[in-house]
C-alpha cells in the first residue's frame, strides 16, 4: 500500500458538498484515494509538510487542442477572427507528424500540470501524416495526467462547402471505425480511471449532420461522452442560421446532442432559450475565457448559465488561440470577465475556483474527482501562500485575487508529478528544446 501524508495544511478549500474550508489539518492518501482528513493523522508513508500551503483539488481543463502547442503566436493568425485564424493555420497543421503530436501534447500537458491541473480533456480533430489519438494518450501517460482524450473529426472540406482543406478531412466511415477502435482500446469507465475516451466531431461547419447523429448513437451505445464546439462567435451563429435554418442550440437538440453526457466548448453566443435548454438537460459547457478574448469572440454568459443550473467548467483551449496553457490564469480571467460584464459582485474568487475544480470534474462526468473529501481520488494541488504573490493577502483562499500562478506540489492519483515546482515525470528542458527545434524547422 502506497501512502502519502500531507501534514498540517494551513488552509484547505475542499470543494466538497458542504464547501468546507479547513485550517491546519492533515490529509492522508492511500493507493491514490483520500483516506482521511483530520488532525494528528498517523502514517508510515512519505510526509509532505504543508504548513505554508493552501491545498485545493487539482484543477480540471475541459477543453484543449494539444497539437496546437507547436503553433503559438503564428504571424498572420495573431489578429484574426475565428474563420480567418483557421484558414491561416490549417496548412501548417497539415504538415504535422505523429512525433509532433506526441511532443505538442507532452509540452501542453506539462504546462497544465505546472499550473495545478490534474485532469485534462483534449480535442484532437485532425490526423495528418499518420497521426493518431494514441499519440496524445501516450504523452498523457508519460506525464502522469488524468486524461479525457476526444476523438475529433472533420468530414466536410472546402470542395463540399466546409471550411477545412480537403486534405485534412476524413471519410465518415473511417472516422466511426477508428472511434470504435479507440474506445475499445483505451476507454476505462471504472472509478479512478486515468483515461476515458469521448467522441467529438469538430464543429457544425466541418462535419455533416449525419456524422453528428451517428457519433451520438455510437457514443451512447459505447457509454462514452460527446463533445464539440458550438456558438463560438457571431460567424458561427450566422453559419448555423444560413445552413440549418436554426440557432446552434436548436441544431444540437435536433441531432440528439443534449444531455449530461454532452459538453460544448465556448458557447459564447447562447441566448436565454438555449441556456434554459442546456440547464434542463444538464448539458455541460467548457468556458474558454482567454481564447474568447484572443479571438474577439465575446464574453460568454457564464453568470446566466450558472444561475440557470448549467454545468460549467474551464478550458484553456488550444495554444494557437490562447498562446498559454495556464489554468490558474484561466480561472482568474473567467472571474474578471464576468465582473466586467455584470459588475464586481458577479463572480467571487471562490466561485471561480469551484468552476476550475469541481465544476470541471462534473462537466466531464468525473464525480470521483474535483473534491478534497474522503473516498475521492487524490488529485491534489498545493499552493505556496508564503510566496511574494500572496504577501499582504488577508484571505489565502481568495487565491485568484492574490496568489501564485504556478503550483508547488501536485498529486495525481496520489503520485507527485510536481514537486517543489518542478515536473518530476519527464525531462522538460529536453522536451522544450525539441519543441523549439521543430518550430525552427516549420519556419524554414
Amino acid at each position: 500500500m502506497t501512502e502519502i501524508l500531507i501534514r498540517n495544511a494551513a488552509y484547505v478549500a475542499t470543494m466538497d458538498d458542504a464547501e468546507r474550508e479547513l485550517r491546519n489539518v492533515d490529509i492522508l492518501v492511500k493507493d491514490g484515494v483520500i483516506a482521511d482528513i483530520g488532525t494528528g493523522v498517523a502514517s508510515d508513508g512519505e510526509v509532505i509538510d504543508a504548513k505554508g500551503f493552501l491545498v485545493t483539488p487539482g484543477l480540471v481543463n475541459t477543453h484543449h487542442h494539444l497539437f496546437q502547442t507547436l503553433t503559438r503566436a503564428v504571424p498572420g493568425a495573431q489578429d484574426s477572427l475565428l474563420f480567418g485564424w483557421l484558414q491561416r493555420l490549417y496548412p501548417i497543421w497539415s504538415t504535422l507528424t505523429p512525433e509532433d503530436m506526441y511532443l505538442s501534447a507532452q509540452i501542453g500537458l506539462a504546462e497544465l500540470a505546472l499550473s495545478g491541473c490534474t485532469l485534462a480533456a483534449d480535442h484532437m480533430y485532425l490526423f495528418p501524416n499518420g497521426s493518431r489519438l494514441d499519440d496524445t494518450i501516450a504523452a498523457a501517460s508519460d506525464i502522469g495526467m488524468r486524461f479525457q482524450p476526444t476523438r475529433g473529426s472533420m468530414s466536410i472540406g472546402v470542395s463540399d462547402g466546409g471550411l477545412p482543406p480537403d486534405s485534412l478531412v476524413e471519410r465518415e466511415a473511417d472516422i466511426l471505425e477508428d472511434s470504435i477502435r479507440l474506445i475499445d482500446t483505451h476507454h476505462d469507465a471504472s472509478e479512478g480511471s486515468m483515461c476515458r475516451v469521448s467522441l467529438a466531431p469538430c464543429s457544425p461547419f466541418s462535419v455533416s449532420q449525419n456524422l453528428m447523429r451517428d457519433s451520438a448513437i455510437l457514443a451512447r451505445d459505447k457509454g462514452v461522452m460527446l463533445h464539440t464546439h458550438l456558438a463560438e462567435n457571431d460567424e458561427d451563429v450566422r453559419y448555423s442560421l444560413e445552413k440549418f435554418g436554426c440557432r446552434p442550440g436548436q441544431y444540437a437538440e435536433d441531432l440528439g446532442w443534449v444531455g449530461d453526457d454532452v459538453w460544448f466548448a465556448h458557447v459564447v453566443k447562447l441566448d436565454a432559450q438555449e441556456i434554459d435548454l442546456f440547464a434542463k438537460h444538464r448539458t455541460g459547457v467548457a468556458h474558454c475565457p482567454c481564447s474568447n478574448c484572443r479571438l474577439g469572440s465575446g464574453i460568454a454568459p457564464i453568470r446566466e448559465m450558472r444561475d440557470a443550473g448549467v454545468p460549467v467548467g474551464l478550458g484553456v483551449d488550444g495554444s494557437a488561440s490562447n498562446d498559454s496553457g495556464n489554468l490558474m490564469s484561466e480561472a482568474r480571467q473567467a472571474m474578471l470577465l464576468q465582473r466586467v460584464a455584470k459588475g464586481a459582485d458577479a463572480m467571487s474568487a471562490r466561485e471561480a475556483l469551484h468552476i476550475a475544480t469541481r465544476g470541471g470534474a462534473e462537466v466531464l462526468g468525473r464525480h470521483d474527482c474535483g473534491q478534497i473529501a474522503v473516498g475521492k481520488r487524490a488529485d491534489i494541488a498545493m499552493w505556496n501562500i508564503t510566496s511574494i504573490e500572496m504577501a499582504g493577502s488577508w484571505d489565502p483562499i481568495a487565491i485568484l485575487l492574490a496568489g501564485p500562478q504556478k503550483v508547488h506540489n501536485l498529486l495525481v492519483e496520489g503520485r507527485q508529478i510536481v514537486r517543489d515546482g518542478i515536473l518530476t515525470t519527464v525531462d522538460l528542458p529536453l522536451a522544450i528544446e525539441r519543441q523549439n527545434n521543430r518550430v525552427g524547422a516549420l519556419l524554414e
